[in-house]
């Protein structure tokens, strides 16, 4: 179990990062969103997280994502990559998804949510290394006319993934370049607001260029051991 301080300071440290970097941007704090990354994390600490006020969490596996979900009452968010075996889970438990593309599992999460009489939040990951998971940012207006039509879910923003080389400063063009990009379709589609990048390693920087969620999971958690459940595919990095 992890000492429930340690949990304490590791919120408040980075809820005062948020803050500092809201007001060296010329931005409100509150217009951005502490996504907790809780992959390995245990129920029990999740529940001790929610009681400090952290409202939001975020899974990469879809088989923790269902384990999870109806223990805390929260708002959970699906970060992993999306599997055809997994669709069903996803689509039953996840608020909100940071990794979506379009394709046919896209549209049987939104046939799902419909039956379920529910509508997901969802972002287009966007790679700028043409090496990694992801839309080519220069298919990203065409992604975005190709998922207006579903039912089920809506695109309300993007989320980017940059390698990490160490230095917080080398992810800003990667961060710059999903705002701007979000800034352009914004233009034709008002509902694009939401800007999901930046972790732990490079969270503030992230807020400076204009993140509106950013998802922590060591800073708050601590290291974890990479754990991979039967059925799930590799996550996302998490720093």
């Amino acid at each position: 179990m992890m000492d429930p301080e340690h949990l304490r300071r590791g919120i408040d440290t980075v809820r005062s990062a948020i803050e500092s970097a809201s007001r060296r941007s010329g931005r409100d704090p509150g217009d951005v969103l502490l996504v907790a990354v809780t992959k390995t994390v245990s129920v029990e600490v999740i529940a001790e997280a929610r009681a400090e006020g952290i409202r939001d969490f975020a899974e990469n596996y879809a088989n923790e994502l269902a384990d999870k979900a109806p223990r805390v009452d929260a708002t959970w968010h699906f970060i992993g990559k999306i599997q055809r075996g997994t669709v069903h889970r996803v689509a039953d438990h996840a608020d909100v998804i940071h990794s979506a593309e379009p394709g046919r599992a896209l549209e049987r999460i939104g046939r799902r949510a419909v039956s379920a009489g529910k509508t997901i939040r969802c972002l287009l990951q966007v790679d700028f290394t043409g090496r990694r998971q992801g839309l080519r940012p220069e298919d990203v207006p065409g992604a975005v006319e190709a998922c207006a039509p579903l039912d089920g879910i809506v695109v309300v923003g993007l989320m980017t993934l940059p390698p990490w080389e160490g230095d917080p400063e080398a992810t800003r063009p990667h961060f710059a370049g999903l705002r701007a990009l979000r800034d352009r379709i914004r233009k034709a589609h008002p509902g694009m607001v939401e800007l999901s990048m930046g972790m732990s390693g490079d969270y503030e920087v992230a807020v400076e260029e204009g993140a509106t969620m950013v998802r922590i999971g060591t800073a708050l958690f601590g290291s974890r051991p990479v754990q991979r459940l039967p059925g799930d595919a590799s996550p996302g990095e998490e720093r």
